[in-house]
């Protein structure tokens, strides 16, 4: 094995001990209520977040029977706002078309979580406010110091940093990590999955 494959996979096991497993649980809480109560999840993510969000869609709704959407699933939309709009209000007028409310979930996967005062992923950060000012919940996995998610969510899990070259490869990783973990978990999961169902 080679010295950064072994030097990786060492980084993936410390990071599997540092996260922060109460917020994990805080999450998982949070979400069944949104499921006990009809509530949807609005997944946000840019780059490979918004590829998690995708893929996070899809478990949601097939796995746990939220009604769950993401705007990165349909890219004339998406594309004709930011053309129109502007990226920094792509994501909140999306939401507001799609009336989020108090009775729903905003779930953000972003390796630096939104920072308007450094000009990251101000688009994440409006559609932040937007939630908080429904009353929204709140979650989401993150890099570095968590950014503006960490500051206004209602349970965030940080991925530790425990290599600055390689904040964004575990960062996008551990947020599928940590969905699917929620997602079959007993509170949450409503449905088997396939290869679970077959039998040697």
């Amino acid at each position: 094995m080679s010295d950064y494959t072994e030097m990786y996979l060492k980084e993936v096991i410390d990071i599997t001990n540092l996260i922060d497993k109460n917020q994990v649980d805080k999450m998982v809480s949070i979400l069944s209520n949104i499921s006990l109560t009809g509530g949807r999840i609005f997944f946000i993510g840019v780059g490979g977040g918004a590829g998690n969000a995708t893929h996070a869609v899809n478990d949601f709704r097939k796995i746990a029977n939220i009604e769950s959407y993401t705007p990165s699933d349909n890219v004339s939309e998406l594309t004709a706002r930011i053309n129109d709009d502007g990226w920094d209000s792509s994501y909140e007028k999306w939401l507001k078309v799609s009336k989020i409310s108090n009775k729903d979930l905003l779930f953000i996967f972003s390796v630096g979580g939104g920072n308007l005062e450094k000009n990251i992923s101000a688009n994440i950060v409006e559609s932040l406010k937007l939630a908080k000012k429904v009353n929204a919940k709140v979650i989401g996995v993150v890099g570095r110091d968590g950014g503006y998610t960490a500051k206004i969510s209602d349970a965030c899990v940080i991925i530790p940093t425990v290599n600055n070259d390689t904040v964004t490869p575990h960062t996008e990783a551990f947020q599928a990590v940590i969905w699917h973990l929620i997602v079959s978990h007993p509170l949450l999961k409503k449905n088997e999955m396939k290869w679970e169902e077959v039998t040697n």
